[in-house]
């Protein structure tokens, strides 16, 4: 990053450091996990530990750190290492894959515009201690809302995708699927109020629009218009800082998204926050896309290769950055 940089940028992006580095402690896993599900998995899903430790560099993780941090990832099952003489790699496992596709179609796809009016229920067969525990945490971050102790809904899933959720929870095999339907919009919403913590979440992504609206400013400004028709030009942007400002808002983003029940909006307040939040995410890291690729690419590498250009699947990101 270049200490040289002219205002306001500079000024931003160590404000949104700072931020970040004041978290204690400080989640090395964290942020290699965002690093790998965002940069990581569309160009091959593997790099070296040297190509992470310095991607990590500029968030103050030290190189003991990242090298703790992916060891615990890969105990947990989300990486495995392969190792060359003194350099090793880290690749997701089939495991990981699987759960950064489903967080990536919920942090990166469209944000609902309609509803049929339809809830699929689901009734949970009765449970024990840890393990029905683990099924209501697992049930929340795929969108239900509990309604009642054994009671879950969404208004968005069909039963078939239902199932196919439910087939990859341990002890949810038995769980009834029900469609159903209200007597009126006034009831949807007392579900609503019941099944999910709207409160909690608008002041979550009123902290992220807050935060990251002086940033967007700042990239805009530093990204002053170059070309013939006024537009921005954020090609200009440095490599570094562009990668540490997609790192963090999808960092920050996808901790309150994937909470984020993605509820309709005739279910939603008609100024709902979430939706702001949605398209400052798109414009920003539509902005930074391209110098933070340039960034991975002169950075980051395999243990035989540089790292392949990111996938076709990328670029309908926010369904945006093709364009």
């Amino acid at each position: 990053m270049n200490p040289d940089s002219r205002e306001p940028l500079p000024m931003a992006l160590r404000a949104l450091l700072r931020q970040f580095r004041r978290q204690r402690p400080l989640r090395g896993g964290s942020i290699l996990i965002t690093i790998f599900g965002d940069a990581i998995a569309p160009r091959g899903g593997a790099v070296t530990l040297g190509s992470l430790i310095s991607l990590a560099q500029p968030f103050g993780l030290t190189e003991r750190l990242v090298r703790t941090s992916a060891a615990r990832l890969a105990r947990d099952g989300w990486l495995v290492a392969r190792r060359d003489g003194r350099r090793s790699e880290y690749r997701l496992t089939p495991t990981g894959e699987d759960r950064f596709a489903e967080a990536t179609r919920r942090i990166y796809g469209e944000i609902p515009h309609s509803w049929d009016g339809q809830w699929t229920l689901l009734v949970l067969p009765p449970l024990t201690g840890r393990r029905r525990q683990g099924i209501r945490d697992e049930l929340r971050w795929l969108g239900f809302g509990q309604l009642s102790p054994g009671l879950f809904a969404h208004p968005n899933w069909s039963l078939e995708r239902a199932r196919s959720g439910l087939s990859r929870l341990e002890g949810a095999a038995d769980a009834l699927l029900l469609k159903s339907s209200s007597e009126g919009i006034d009831i949807d919403r007392r579900l609503v109020a019941s099944g999910w913590d709207l409160g909690d979440l608008t002041r979550r992504y009123r902290r992220f629009v807050d935060t990251f609206t002086p940033v967007e400013a700042a990239v805009a400004a530093g990204s002053a218009p170059r070309n013939s028709g006024g537009a921005a030009c954020a090609s200009e942007l440095d490599g570094e800082a562009a990668f540490v400002i997609r790192t963090l808002l999808i960092h920050e983003y996808r901790k309150i998204h994937l909470q984020d029940p993605l509820l309709p909006p005739a279910l939603l307040p008609s100024d709902w926050v979430g939706a702001a939040a949605h398209e400052l995410s798109r414009r920003l890291y539509s902005a930074v896309f391209p110098a933070a690729e340039r960034y991975l690419s002169n950075t980051a590498s395999t243990l035989s290769e540089p790292l392949p250009a990111a996938n076709t699947s990328v670029h309908a990101r926010f369904a945006a950055i093709a364009r």
